[in-house]
């Protein structure tokens, strides 16, 4: 008889598991799969020198409201949730301290200036105050603390939160800020004070290259906008919450490389982005569509960026009235516009987050955006740049910008609705 063989278990599983390896390699290089995580995370460090930390959005939205989960190839597939990227993680140090394990930054925990056990308006510092505030600064056996930049403090907002703009109830329950509540402290604005709940402004260290405004993240609210240092309705400073840093002074800093083929590595984030924006505006869902079927330099995985990823590539040394050009580096390319007031100008560009609103009619209707541009608005009876190029705001996602000639809210933003487009993909 013909003996037969069987081949040894272990040998196949191995043959196996090489093969499928082989065919991941593979479509990884072709574009054809790629991994939403821009930074691998090892003990609690990443290998990044500028991990962008996801948004938390793990929601999905429509042009108004939330809806299930797009499938590829349905309608608002590539929103932020399909693209969650590095989950927030933080440890409390149990010292006052909260260590981002994403970014490597270590934070004060509370804004508690006054250390009463009280998060109020009295907690607040100018902008004089808190950049001198920092060299005396001692906390957790440290004195190395900083005061943050504009990306250093983005990095901690989260869009599981929820705007309470045009929120009139005076209790507070029901309401998420733009910040872990979990591990920082946190308090909206103080209303005993004569603030509005949407008084949570955190400065951060980088005053606008283009105007006298101090650029700081509002965790009420979920927004950069660049704030003036004194107050727009009554003498003295503004003021602001403050959180020192310390730890990971790379972070911020990018490293782009020009790929010599229409895109640009920036080797710090572990991102590609497209050097060439779509050169039009488009509405926020048309925004979707385009990336999820757009191929280039041999990658099909583009994705339109979270708002996050967007504000990482935000040069905020440059601006249209200081170096002529938009707030980016010159190895990108940017479309010029006219703006609101008539100026040469550049333009908003989408991001795949949604902003949600507290009100049932308002949850899913806008999209955050970027302003590498002016950020204009209505104001005095005259168009200006309110909030500065390098301004995180949104837009509503469908409508006609003719329905809004004076802008929209206090500051009248530009509601431009058509936005335009620059794409990334995970290297």
């Amino acid at each position: 008889m013909k003996r037969i063989v069987k081949p040894k278990k272990k040998t196949s599983i191995v043959f196996g598991f090489c093969c499928v390896l082989i065919v991941i390699v593979l479509l990884l290089s072709s574009g054809k799969i790629s991994n939403s995580n821009t930074s691998v995370i090892e003990d609690g460090k990443s290998n990044l020198d500028y991990p962008i930390v996801g948004t938390n959005q793990s929601k999905f939205y429509n042009n108004s409201t939330e809806i299930k989960a797009p499938a590829i190839g349905d309608d608002f597939y590539g929103q932020n949730a399909n693209y969650p990227g590095n989950t927030p993680k933080y440890k409390d140090n149990d010292d006052g301290t909260v260590t981002d394990l994403v970014t490597g930054l270590m934070w004060q925990q509370s804004p508690d200036t006054n250390g009463d056990g009280k998060i109020t308006a009295s907690d607040k510092m100018t902008y004089k105050e808190a950049a001198a505030g920092a060299a005396s600064f001692n906390l957790g056996g440290y004195t190395d603390w900083r005061l943050p930049t504009i990306k250093e403090q983005f990095s901690l907002i989260v869009f599981s939160g929820v705007d309470p703009s045009g929120y009139n109830s005076k209790s507070l329950d029901g309401l998420i800020p733009f910040i872990n509540t979990d591990y920082f402290k946190f308090a909206y604005g103080d209303t005993s004070a004569r603030e509005r709940i949407i008084d949570s402004q955190y400065a951060s260290s980088n005053m606008y290259v283009g105007g006298d405004l101090l650029f700081g993240v509002n965790f009420a609210d979920g927004r950069i906008k660049g704030y003036g240092l004194k107050m727009p309705f009554g003498p003295g400073d503004k003021t602001f919450f403050v959180t020192y840093v310390r730890g990971n002074k790379n972070y911020g800093i990018n490293n782009f490389e020009d790929n010599g083929n229409g895109t640009i590595s920036d080797k710090a984030t572990g991102l590609m982005w497209m050097q060439n924006d779509n050169q039009k505006g488009i509405l926020w869902q048309e925004a979707l569509n385009y990336a999820e079927n757009y191929e280039f330099a041999g990658y099909s995985d583009w994705r339109l960026p979270n708002v996050k990823e967007l504000q990482s590539i935000v040069d905020y040394s440059r601006s249209p009235n200081t170096s002529e050009s938009a707030a980016i580096d010159p190895l990108f390319n940017c479309s010029e516009i006219i703006n609101e007031a008539g100026q040469k100008d550049y333009p908003f560009y989408w991001s795949s987050t949604t902003h949600s609103n507290w009100s049932t009619e308002a949850k899913g209707r806008n999209a955050s955006y970027v302003s590498f541009g002016r950020a204009m608005g209505y104001m005095d009876g005259k168009w200006i740049d309110v909030h500065g190029a390098g301004a995180q705001r949104s837009d509503p996602k469908i409508g006609d910008p003719k329905d809004w000639p004076k802008g929209h809210g206090p500051q009248g933003d530009a509601q431009r609705i058509n936005n335009y487009v620059r794409l990334v993909r995970d290297l």
